[in-house]
């Protein structure tokens, strides 16, 4: 890890906070599959439209690992609400397709700042329900898991929480390193605000373009707000030790233990945050891939 962070040191690519909007999107897209393992084949893999929250057509990407996939995890990117896309996170949903057996259906949801919260909040919701109500052949409405990475993992944890208060029951959760507070003000976040890959100033970067500070104690950003976790789908949760969102990501998995969801932890000693786009390098992140794969095997067994 150490390697890594010392070549991108090297690499003198300017941050995000120091690019425009559309800057900071090219950049992410041109990198994010740098270090991520080569895209696996799959039995096939869709791409079409559903329905945003406002009509707004959306685009996904279906992974399926064979004909008959176990169940469907939908899949939101990282990206601090503002970037990434299906393309930044392509080898990622192959992987977590081939561990898993089951499908997943990766959205590109909108973003900020064109899109300010709770836009991709409402997104995300719109397309669980369209999953749900069987608007999808391959999809099968009742064997359904939600997950998502960094910003992603955000987005996952309020869409099941949403699912909870409708009804809609979910086979799991998969959080990975995601953001659950509402400020950047735990001791994680001092101790790795600088040199880490995900500095602090990038973090308010991204928090500035998607939401109003009056805002941020809405737990549909900062799911740890919310005043009941108990009966949401089991979680499988990975966090990075060297990750600013470290503390909140453990906060919130002790929350659901304390509120009697199942959890499955795994605290991945050495690496930063991102690290699990990270397979060519780091056996770490192939490791993660496993243990996803593993406990969704898991959630949808009959």
């Amino acid at each position: 890890m150490a390697g890594v962070l010392e070549r991108i040191r090297r690499a003198k690519r300017p941050p995000f906070h120091a690019l425009t909007v559309e800057q900071a999107r090219t950049a992410y897209e041109l990198g994010a599959e740098v270090l991520d393992l080569p895209r696996a084949p799959l039995h096939r893999v869709d791409r079409f439209e559903l329905p945003g929250a406002d009509g707004t057509p959306l685009a996904a990407r279906h992974y399926l690992p064979s004909a008959a996939p176990r169940g469907t995890l939908l899949y939101l990117h990282g990206g601090g609400f503002t970037i990434g896309g299906l393309a930044t996170h392509d080898s990622l949903c192959r992987q977590l397709a081939l561990h898993s057996a089951a499908s997943v259906l990766s959205l590109d949801y909108r973003l900020a700042p064109e899109h300010r919260f709770p836009a991709a909040v409402e997104d995300t919701w719109a397309a669980l329900r369209w999953l749900a109500q069987g608007a999808l052949p391959s999809v099968e409405p009742t064997r359904l898991a939600i997950g998502g990475d960094s910003a992603g993992g955000t987005l996952a944890a309020v869409g099941a929480l949403l699912a909870r208060d409708a009804g809609l029951p979910l086979r799991a959760q998969l959080l990975i390193t995601p953001g659950t507070a509402a400020h950047a003000d735990s001791a994680s976040h001092r101790l790795f605000a600088n040199g880490f890959l995900l500095d602090a100033v990038t973090i308010e970067w991204f928090f500035d373009h998607y939401i109003d500070r009056a805002q941020r104690h809405d737990w549909r950003f900062a799911p740890l707000e919310a005043p009941e976790l108990d009966g949401v789908a089991p979680a499988a949760v990975i966090l990075a030790e060297c990750d600013p969102l470290v503390d909140e990501g453990l906060a919130y998995a002790d929350r659901l233990r304390a509120a009697g969801v199942p959890v499955e932890l795994d605290l991945v000693r050495g690496v930063t945050h991102d690290f699990v786009k990270m397979g060519r390098v780091l056996e770490e992140a192939r490791a993660a891939h496993a243990f996803a794969g593993a406990a969704l095997r898991r959630a949808f067994e009959p």
